[in-house]
């Protein structure tokens, strides 16, 4: 089954921003415009939600919590979708894999891109 390919995942600071990408391989780029795309996100443990959808005319919807944070688009002369992502935090860490929906209803996925959020941190002082 041929999937989509995703790439831009990797490691930052809470509060950083991160723009991931979604390319049709050659075998699908026919098909690529007319397709409704989604990016999924698996955080540790549990199970694959749906975070941000695109419509091929352009409509797009989020999930609460990611709302004013990211934003999905799509490139269709260059077969691509993104997301960018901004003031990232811990719960953002995940594996993010574009999908249509379709292959979704099929559980058949491609490999992702892992997006790791980390904290900044909290002071330990001791005192002797």
């Amino acid at each position: 089954q041929v999937h989509l390919v995703e790439s831009g995942g990797g490691l930052v600071q809470a509060g950083s921003s991160l723009t991931l990408s979604c390319k049709a391989p050659r075998a699908i780029t026919s098909t690529f415009n007319p397709l409704t795309l989604n990016w999924y996100r698996q955080a540790p443990g549990k199970q694959r939600d749906l975070v941000a959808s695109i419509t091929s005319t352009g409509a797009t919807n989020y999930i609460d919590s990611v709302k004013g944070r990211f934003t999905i688009s799509r490139d269709n002369r260059r077969k691509t979708m993104y997301l960018q992502m901004s003031s990232l935090k811990p719960e953002d860490t995940g594996v993010y894999t574009c999908n249509t929906p379709l292959q979704a209803a099929n559980n058949d996925w491609g490999q992702g891109t892992q997006v790791t959020v980390w904290g900044q941190g909290t002071q330990v002082t001791v005192s002797p």
